[in-house]
């Protein structure tokens, strides 16, 4: 492990950079930064082993996003931990390339991140942060010892969220999709009730109604609050939301201007594949026309659940038209899968330092080079990892930018600035074209 005390020395270990969570996000910081000694560096998680959406690992669910957009090809191609060094490594790269498979396999996925955080010997499972304080350094408290850092990078990811009608009631028959793959074994001959609509939500309902006789539930009911189960924008000029120079141009707007166009852009990243709505659709046709289980499947978007009551052993939902309130329908349920995402994770470790932590909204404020603004000194930085999506855009929390944002980190810890890619074929900002063209 990188740094460290010598023998017999009672001062904490001190590092460069700690880094707090480990998922995608400080993976690739973590990866990227191996191999530098001038950066010592020490990447902690509560977890004791690496997971990834382990619990909604569905048969056959695919990446919604390029196989290059790992950890780190597209800030270091040479990389050791890029996707590719994990396939050659394993012995199957022309496998995987005779596979031809459209997408990736999103546990194919989840095992190369597995893979990345066994092989980088600073990465820690089963150690928990517990509180940082500041005093010229950092101190890190953990559940097993003390150390000492320049630089924190907060990287603690999501958490499942559910709605009003949802909270105090999960556990058992209700549960979030990231608990899918437990709780889901045992539906046969239930009805069950899908809420979500986006890509978790299409996998649930799809593999609930793909199952063997013997497996299959009595009914599934799919219900969202969008007025149709629509499809990612995954064209090449939406894709160009998620370039860098895009994440730049967004975190120069307005803040009003930054939450509208994350509502207007969110199917960008939160719309169902077009191969999994073709799957469900063609699954419901075979189920009703060819094998006559007309009964099996309803399909009700355009609504929202504001209830749910415990009803004779089961759930009762009322589900409420979105465009006639007026209009209340009842949902009977013996399980209900909650596939209505994520939201941040709480950080409760940096409570003796969150007064001296700028905020904006209920983000804390990052600069451009993702380093929270607070009132300490400027070689002393605490930089955010998938926790800005209002100020930095849905791509923020999305793999397409992950590798970019941690070369950006890296560069503010070396003090180097590195090539940026050439910017977007599109000129977002009308203030930059101008000032082009008279300079012309």
């Amino acid at each position: 492990m990188s740094g460290g005390g010598t023998s017999g020395d009672s001062r904490p270990e001190h590092y460069r950079c700690v880094g707090v969570g480990v998922g995608p996000a400080n993976l690739s910081l973590a990866s990227l930064l191996y191999g530098k000694p001038q950066m010592t560096n020490l990447f902690l998680d509560r977890k004791d082993r690496f997971g990834w959406h382990d619990g909604q690992q569905i048969a056959g669910a695919k990446l919604q996003v390029s196989l290059l957009k790992d950890l780190v090809t597209l800030s270091d191609p040479t990389s050791r931990f890029s996707f590719l060094s994990y396939l050659h490594e394993h012995g199957r790269i022309y496998h995987f390339v005779n596979a031809q498979f459209d997408s990736v396999p999103r546990q194919e996925f989840r095992n190369y991140l597995a893979w990345a955080s066994r092989i980088n010997e600073n990465v820690v499972f089963g150690e928990e942060v517990l509180g940082i304080e500041f005093e010229h350094v950092f101190t890190v408290h953990t559940s097993r010892r003390v150390v000492t850092a320049e630089n924190i990078v907060v990287g603690v990811g999501n958490q499942p969220w559910v709605p009003e009608p949802a909270r105090g009631q999960l556990g058992g028959t209700q549960f979030h999709v990231s608990d899918y793959a437990e709780r889901s074994a045992d539906l046969a001959g239930k009805r069950v009730a899908v809420v979500g609509g986006g890509q978790s939500g299409a996998e649930a309902f799809l593999e609930l109604i793909s199952r063997p006789p013997a497996a299959l539930p009595r009914r599934v009911t799919w219900i969202s609050r969008r007025r149709n189960y629509f499809p990612i924008d995954d064209t090449p000029f939406t894709n160009e939301y998620y370039v860098p120079s895009y994440s730049d141009y967004f975190f120069e707007l307005e803040r009003p201007t930054r939450i509208a166009l994350n509502e207007q852009n969110v199917l960008t990243s939160d719309g169902i594949s077009e191969a999994t709505l073709r799957e469900v659709y063609q699954r419901c046709y075979t189920r009703r026309f060819i094998e006559g289980s007309a009964d099996l499947f309803a399909l009700l978007p355009n609504r929202t659940v504001t209830e749910v009551r415990a009803d004779r052993g089961g759930w009762d939902l009322t589900v409420t038209g979105n465009d006639d309130p007026g209009q209340v329908e009842h949902v009977e349920a013996d399980h209900v899968v909650w596939a209505t995402g994520f939201r941040s994770a709480p950080t409760d470790f940096l409570a003796p330092i969150a007064h001296r932590l700028g905020r904006e909204g209920e983000e804390f404020r990052v600069d451009r080079d993702f380093a929270v603004e607070w009132d300490g000194p400027r070689n002393r930085s605490v930089f955010l990892q998938n926790g800005a999506r209002g100020q930095r855009g849905l791509a923020d929390p999305n793999l397409s930018l992950v590798a970019w944002r941690s070369q950006r980190i890296l560069d503010r810890l070396l003090g180097v600035v590195s090539n940026d890619q050439l910017d977007s074929f599109i000129g977002w900002s009308a203030k930059q074209r101008s000032a082009e063209l008279r300079g012309a």
